[in-house]
């Protein structure tokens, strides 16, 4: 048992190997929401931890004692003199540590990962108890603590008691092994695989307690879009590196695998996952696998989209080839991870197509396999409604899969806040088995594309932390609200200033419908320029594959826009439960902010608003734009609010989202004036430039997207008269 109120020479030296060990404090935004900067003194005379007890030797209870220290000697510093000060210490461990000092706790469903924090009598004196049925309980209980101190919450009547919604919280890495992030805008892969098993970069330990802070217990390394090589000896032992780093912090390490790696690495010649020798093949893979990496996850799996190998090019389903990874993974209790993204060019409707080879395959998955499917039908649009296969596939387990890297959203530019996204998503009402079951209730699971790179401050932008920190909130509690996220996370990262808090939280709290608006309001969607997905493009229609076209989904012509998916279109609102369906294919019923997702309409369609529909889509346009320049307008009011390095650095990147927001509007007003023929609504200015300028704008590369071996970020083809380019 550890006890720093008998030894505070350890505890001093301890202090001063943590200031060593930390990072340079210049404000680079290197230490996220785990800052640890000393509390007003007023605060810090009302309460004062003084000692750290961990029982036990668990190495995820001793990370949670070391950070606890690591908080304390931040926070509070040496004690103010003269104050009168209530000393307290942390007792930590798991019920049974915790009976040898006579306490005795219920802590009946919490689970493997939930906690209790709580005052306590400890052999007659009271003290702060961090339990957990094991020691990742115990971990998540001290980030729960070290949040409330964080917070300015008093710690006299502490009483937290909390579990996680699902077992599985996911990071997934879309990094390759070349050292490149496809969508990533936060500079090269954050894993250097050159290096593993002999040098192991500090900074992942810091990835995996970011992590461990907000909940999340598992991480994909390597892409969707995987390669073979991943599953070679001499990578499992990379592998096996670190996911030593990350055991302590209560994170499992899974692997995006090749369907085909039987053929590519194995030296078969087929990959049918019906092959006797191709089943053994996998069988031998895991058994490789989990000697190295014992608590090794399982595999993610994205199979027969975009040009992935998958079961279907032999006959198969997607259940036959999750199922063969399935036999492999189950003595060990590994899981498989099967991808519902999937497309092909030959769809009357893309929407359309996870739901309809999906659905069938309900009940015919092995109980190791989790069906993951993104928060739309589409392609993590700016706004989407829910999949529809959540809640109709109730035989089988599912899981949410969201998108961190802000891939149609701006990129590297701006501030979009993305946790209303994800809970708009969440908290959709499915009607299965009946009306009032949100999508939140009938998953098991949550996986969100990581939006970490290789840049000091992690994401990129020092906002895009915001999106890392919501996704492990809303994983552990899908019911949380996005305003309570958005203040946490705003209070251990600037600071609690009242004014500070009030505008940063509502910077926040727009940010998402803003970027909607000046992209793809009323329900448009994937108008983005071709394949790099950055700036508008709305008129773009020559691409071989029709759903890769702008065009195809907004369906615009001299009469009208709006992709029909009414019974007298694709009838993919058919693929809801009737009372959902009905709704969205009813224009009395359906919300404006879905409308063009499934109706195709006149220019003159009479809105709710009163306005025409040309008049309220120019609207929209207008009012993302507002938002944008609203925003820089309060960010720039906190200058003498904010340390000068990373307010210049946010100031810089919402200067760049407010030209943005412009080029999207007046891009997209010209291409959609150019097809209804309609003038523009009184009042609003001329576009500056005609279409053909917009359409002119050619990238190679965008914003954030490091050219591997240029450090070049931006390369791009201006139309005569100038920039966005030069953004």
């Amino acid at each position: 048992m550890r006890d720093s109120r008998r030894a505070p020479i350890a505890a001093l030296i301890a202090s001063i190997l943590l200031m060593v060990a930390t990072p340079s404090r210049a404000e680079d935004g290197y230490r996220l929401w785990l800052r640890y900067d000393p509390i007003p003194a007023k605060a810090a005379a009302r309460d004062y931890l003084e000692g750290v007890d961990s029982l036990g030797d668990d190495p995820r209870i001793q990370s949670a004692a070391r950070e606890l220290q690591r908080a304390i000697s931040g926070i509070y510093g040496p004690p103010v003199p003269g104050c009168e000060l209530r000393r307290d210490y942390v007792v930590m461990g798991t019920p049974d540590d915790l009976k040898s000092l006579g306490v005795h706790l219920e802590l009946s469903g919490l689970g493997d990962e939930g906690y209790l924090v709580q005052r306590r009598d400890v052999q007659g004196a009271q003290r702060i108890v961090v339990s957990g049925n094991t020691g990742t309980g115990v971990l998540y209980g001290t980030f729960a603590l070290i949040r409330e101190i964080q917070l300015g919450h008093r710690l006299n009547h502490l009483n937290l008691r909390s579990a996680p919604r699902y077992s599985l919280r996911m990071l997934d890495h879309w990094d390759n092994l070349d050292g490149t992030v496809e969508r990533g805008y936060a500079g090269p892969s954050l894993w250097d695989w050159r290096a593993p098993p002999g040098r192991i970069d500090p900074r992942y330990a810091d990835y995996a307690r970011a992590n461990a802070s907000v909940g999340i217990n598992a991480v994909v390394l390597n892409n969707v879009n995987a390669s073979a090589d991943i599953l070679t000896a001499p990578y499992l032992q990379k592998v096996s590196a670190l996911a030593h780093v990350f055991r302590p912090w209560g994170i499992r390490v899974y692997l995006s695998a090749r369907f085909s790696a039987p053929i590519d690495i194995g030296r078969l010649e087929t990959a049918d996952p019906l092959d006797p020798a191709v089943r053994k093949w996998w069988k031998s893979k895991a058994d490789e696998i989990y000697r190295l990496v014992p608590d090794f996850g399982g595999f993610l799996v994205k199979a027969n989209s975009e040009g992935q190998p998958g079961p279907q090019s032999y006959g198969r389903s997607h259940a036959d080839g999750a199922n063969m990874l399935a036999e492999a993974l189950a003595p060990h209790h590994g899981v498989v991870l099967w991808r519902a993204f999937v497309y092909s060019g030959a769809k009357e409707d893309r929407a359309k197509q996870a739901y309809e080879e999906f659905k069938p395959l309900d009940g015919k998955f092995a109980d190791n396999v989790i069906v993951q499917i993104k928060n739309g039908p589409i392609d993590f649009q700016p706004r989407e409604p829910f999949h529809p296969l959540f809640g109709q596939m109730p035989r089988t387990d599912v899981a949410m899969e969201v998108q961190l890297t802000r891939e149609y959203l701006g990129q590297g530019s701006g501030i979009v806040f993305l946790a209303p996204m994800w809970s708009e998503a969440l908290g959709a009402d499915t009607c299965s088995p009946r009306c009032g079951t949100p999508v939140r209730a009938t998953i098991k699971a949550m996986a969100g594309v990581s939006n970490v790179g290789g840049d000091r401050n992690w994401t990129g932008t020092h906002f895009d932390q915001a999106n890392w920190y919501a996704f492990g909130r809303l994983a552990w509690n899908p019911t949380a609200a996005p305003a309570s996220i958005a203040e946490e996370w705003t209070r251990m990262t600037w600071g609690s200033d009242s004014r500070l808090l009030r505008r940063v939280t509502s910077i926040l709290a727009h940010s998402r419908e803003a970027a909607v608006d000046y992209m793809t309001p009323l329900g448009l969607a994937h108008q983005m320029a071709t394949d790099h997905h950055y700036g508008p493009g709305p008129w773009v229609c020559d691409l071989a594959q029709p759903s890769w076209n702008p065009c195809y989904y907004s369906r615009a012509d001299a009469h009208g826009i709006g992709f029909d998916r009414t019974a007298s279109g694709s009838d993919a609102a058919g693929q809801y439960e009737p009372k959902i369906g009905g709704c969205f294919a009813d224009l009395k019923c359906v919300s404006d902010q879905d409308l063009l997702w499934f109706h195709h309409l006149p220019w003159t369609y009479r809105m709710r608003s009163g306005r025409i529909l040309w008049e309220e889509l120019v609207a929209r346009y207008d009012g993302g734009l507002g938002k944008v320049q609203a925003a820089e307008r309060e960010w720039n009011r906190l200058r003498t609010s904010i340390d000068a390095q990373r307010h210049a650095a946010v100031a810089a990147t919402l200067g760049r989202q407010r030209i943005e927001a412009k080029w999207w509007r007046d891009a997209s007003i010209a291409y959609w004036q150019s097809l209804s023929k309609l003038p523009l609504p009184k009042g609003h200015a001329s576009l500056p430039h005609a279409l053909s300028w917009y359409k002119a704008i050619q990238f190679e590369t965008v914003p954030g997207y490091l050219v591997p071996g240029t450090g070049q970020q931006l390369s791009c083809v201006p139309p005569r008269g100038g920039p966005p380019c030069a953004l």
